[in-house]
């Protein structure tokens, strides 16, 4: 006897439909924001099942079992390192803005030029600078002179 695995057009597109609207409902009661992207938690959750429910006549093999847990740990330290390199970023960023303090800058606010010496600076992915008693982003800053 031979099992049909295969699903028509309509089915598929009715479990898809069945499985949207299921992520929704626990989107919506766990907090959880649906996304198109698979994370190393999902990808390890694919595993389980597939492990689980793998034909104990024609079990995985070894070595594609392994391929699957180096994919699974390169996913998790590229996702460290993303991580990491967001906080470099942040860093960076910050101490570039605190070496202009004191510094005569000129801030391109979109219409005008505005020429100030920075008297403060907040430090954050997005860093603002203190000219004049006004706040601007730190990218707007097309020049900086020096020391005043």
């Amino acid at each position: 006897m031979e099992i049909n695995t295969t699903l028509s057009a309509q089915d598929k597109a009715l479990v898809q439909q069945a499985v949207n609207t299921q992520n929704a409902k626990n989107a919506a009661a766990n907090g959880r924001v649906a996304t198109q992207e698979l994370g190393k938690d999902d990808f390890l959750k694919l595993l389980i099942a597939q492990l689980s429910n793998q034909d104990p006549t024609s079990p995985m093999e070894n070595t594609e079992f392994i391929a699957q847990m180096a994919q699974f740990s390169s996913l998790e330290q590229m996702t460290n390192m993303s991580t990491e390199f967001s906080k470099l970023a942040t860093m960076m960023n910050s101490s570039e803005a605190v070496s202009t303090i004191g510094k005569v800058v000129e801030i391109d606010n979109g219409d005008s030029v505005v020429t100030g010496i920075v008297e403060s600076v907040t430090r954050s992915a997005d860093p603002k600078v203190y000219v004049n008693g006004m706040q601007y982003s730190l990218s707007q800053i097309s020049k900086i002179y020096g020391n005043y």
